[in-house]
């Protein structure tokens, strides 16, 4: 009997999600089926003032999400990572000030996928803004922006979160006197082998790579030590194309995409390409925020705030470069984050500043992007993670 992908167990696929293969591997180039119900988180805050983790059903077959409750009183839990085996997730408490910012852990209810807090940590600096847990389910990695670091905190059997096995502060700085005065750590991402580390610094325009031992939760600076970016460009969030062959970046400042061949014995990058986000005859301002590459590999995504939409490129399985195919209005303001189903149907639109959701069915052919209901309200929204509901 050929298993189809709703047939695989949840917290097998999700494993294989977050170590970054696609749902095809997860079922080992068997046939695919959609599953038929996803877990949504929605992490996010009020710049200082709180906030909380919502949590949301999707249906597959429809893109219809309904509310199921919310983790609230908590320290802008702004962006989101799930554990490999789908019973922990793990925020960064993007707290700014002296006393720094934490991540905290939780443990997911296998029934309803409700949220039961664990514990929390310090993450060393102010600012923290993204994470990644990695393949082995043993650490959590983090950026702080606000101290221009990056830490490992290891996780207990019981999910819950240690004091710091590794933080490495970056120096220097840039060449825009207002953002790149120092360094900013904006994310932190591993390859698929779990053995090096990904660090994008907006004030440096750097993206430094460090080795990563999992079993001691260290970093090490890597030969090559960084990529280096064109002046100015403000790197942002980095992935990795499913096949491992290739990695792009999105910089903030310059609204780019880069390309990267990606040698996986070196742990290096070499840059292939650089294209816009925005579309010919642009005149305003915009930043952008989030990149993903679909699973499938075909396409990627790239978020513009300001512009205030998705752009899509198609890429190639040859070379790893992309070719613009548009742009998708997001229905909203400031669309910091999105999400991608593990299945690839579904992108779900975080738009911060008017405080809404917009899902879009993803056509599978062309990358295009279609609107699915009307935009659904909620608080500050900032990070989308998605975990198949189990049966």
């Amino acid at each position: 009997m050929r298993k189809t992908l709703a047939s695989v167990p949840a917290a097998m696929l999700a494993m294989c999600l977050m170590a970054g293969c696609t749902p095809a591997a997860a079922t080992r180039k068997e046939e695919r089926a959609v599953p038929e119900k996803m877990w949504v988180y929605i992490g996010g805050g009020t710049d200082g003032k709180g906030g909380g983790i919502h949590r949301f059903e999707l249906e597959m077959a429809t893109g219809k999400l309904t509310p199921l409750g919310v983790t609230s009183g908590l320290a802008n839990p702004s962006f989101l990572g799930l554990h490999p085996t789908g019973r922990f997730l793990y925020a960064v408490n993007e707290v700014w000030g002296k006393e720094g910012g934490t991540l905290s852990a939780f443990a997911i209810d296998p029934a309803s996928g409700d949220l039961t807090f664990l514990n929390k940590e310090s993450s060393g600096a102010a600012g923290p803004c993204h994470l990644v847990v990695d393949a082995a389910g043993k650490n959590v990695l983090a950026a702080n922006y606000g101290g221009g670091s990056v830490c490992v905190l290891p996780i207990g059997a019981d999910g819950t979160l240690g004091k710091a096995t590794a933080s490495i502060q970056h120096t220097g700085h840039s060449v825009d006197p207002k953002r790149q005065k120092g360094p900013h750590a904006h994310s932190i991402n591993l390859d698929a082998a779990n053995r090096f580390a990904f660090a994008a610094d907006l004030g440096l325009d750097k993206i430094l790579i460090y080795r990563f031992d999992p079993a001691k939760g260290t970093l090490a600076p890597n030969d090559p030590p960084h990529a280096k970016m064109a002046p100015g460009a403000g790197p942002r969030h980095f992935a990795f194309h499913p096949g491992g062959r290739f990695a792009y970046v999105i910089n903030e400042m310059g609204s780019t995409v880069t390309a990267f061949a990606y040698d996986a014995a070196k742990g290096a990058l070499t840059e292939i390409q650089t294209v816009t986000t925005l579309p010919e005859g642009f005149k305003g301002e915009s930043w952008t925020a989030e990149v993903q590459v679909h699973p499938s590999g075909k396409f990627l995504y790239g978020s513009n705030r300001g512009h205030n939409s998705i752009a899509i490129f198609a890429v190639d399985p040859a070379t790893g470069k992309l070719t613009p195919r548009g742009h998708e209005s997001v229905r909203g303001d400031w669309p910091r984050n999105f999400g991608i189903d593990p299945t690839g149907t579904w992108l779900i639109a975080a738009n911060k500043k008017s405080s809404n959701l917009a899902v879009f069915r993803i056509d599978p052919s062309t990358g295009a992007l279609a609107l699915t209901g009307a935009p659904i309200a909620l608080p500050a929204p900032v990070c989308v993670k998605m975990l198949p509901k189990a049966r």
